[in-house]
C-alpha cells in the first residue's frame, strides 16, 4: 500500500489528507444527525402534559432546551407565546434558523472534498503526462520504466481522487437529504405546539388529537 501511495507522487498526500477528513466529517454527522437525537417523538405530548398539570416553569423550560434541538425550538416557543401566535412562531422560526444551520455544519466542507479531490486526481494525471513526455523528451522510448513511472503516477492519483470523492458526494447528498427531513419533522411539530397552544387544535394529555 505504502509503495502505491509513493508511486502516485506528492500529490497523494492533500487527497489522503482529505479522505481522513471525509471519514471523520461522515462519522461526526452519522452520530449527530439521529432522529432520536434531534427530534425525540411525543416530545410535544410531553411538554403538553406538563402545561395541563401546571408544572411548566422556568426549570422545565431549561429542561426542555437542554433536552434537543427540538426542544429548543420549543423552548423559545413557550417563552414567546404569551405574545401571540405569529409572535410566537416569529420566535420559532429565528430559532429555527439556528438549529438548521448546525444541522449543516461541516456539510459543506463535505461537499468540497467531493468536489476538489477529481481535480486533484486530475491534476495528478496532467503532472504524471508531462513526466512521461519530459522522459520522452529527454531519454526517447527506449527505457520503459521511466515511462511507466509517469504513467503510474497518472492512473493513481487519478483512481485515489475518485474513491475519495465518489463515498464523500454520496454522504453529502445523504446528510443533506436527513437534515431536510429533520427540518420538516420539527417544523411540524413546533406548529402543533402552535395551534395547540392557540386554540386551533385540541389535544389530550397523551398526545392524541381530538380534533
Amino acid at each position: 500500500m505504502f509503495e502505491i501511495i509513493k508511486s502516485g507522487g506528492w500529490l497523494m498526500i492533500p487527497i489522503i489528507m482529505c479522505s481522513v477528513a471525509a471519514v471523520a466529517i461522515t462519522i461526526e454527522r452519522a452520530l449527530v444527525l439521529r432522529t432520536s437525537r434531534i427530534a425525540p417523538s411525543n416530545l410535544v405530548a410531553k411538554v403538553w402534559s406538563w402545561i395541563k398539570r401546571n408544572e411548566m416553569d422556568g426549570q422545565k423550560i431549561k429542561e426542555l432546551r437542554s433536552d434537543s434541538p427540538l426542544g429548543e425550538i420549543l423552548a423559545v416557543g413557550l417563552v414567546n407565546s404569551k405574545h401571540g401566535r405569529d409572535i410566537m412562531k416569529e420566535s420559532i422560526q429565528e430559532v429555527g434558523d439556528h438549529v438548521i444551520h448546525d444541522l449543516e455544519r461541516y456539510l459543506s466542507s463535505l461537499g468540497t472534498i467531493a468536489a476538489i479531490t477529481p481535480l486533484l486526481g486530475l491534476l495528478g494525471t496532467v503532472l504524471g503526462m508531462i513526466k512521461v513526455f519530459n522522459a520522452i523528451v529527454m531519454m526517447g522510448t527506449g527505457d520503459p520504466a521511466v515511462l511507466a513511472g509517469g504513467i503510474s503516477e497518472a492512473l493513481i492519483t487519478t483512481a485515489a481522487g475518485m474513491s475519495v470523492a465518489i463515498p464523500s458526494l454520496f454522504f453529502h447528498r445523504f446528510f443533506m437529504r436527513r437534515v431536510e427531513e429533520l427540518t420538516v419533522s420539527m417544523e411540524q411539530e413546533a406548529i402543533k405546539l402552535v395551534d395547540v397552544l392557540h386554540g386551533e387544535r385540541e389535544v389530550d394529555i397523551s398526545g392524541a388529537e381530538i380534533k
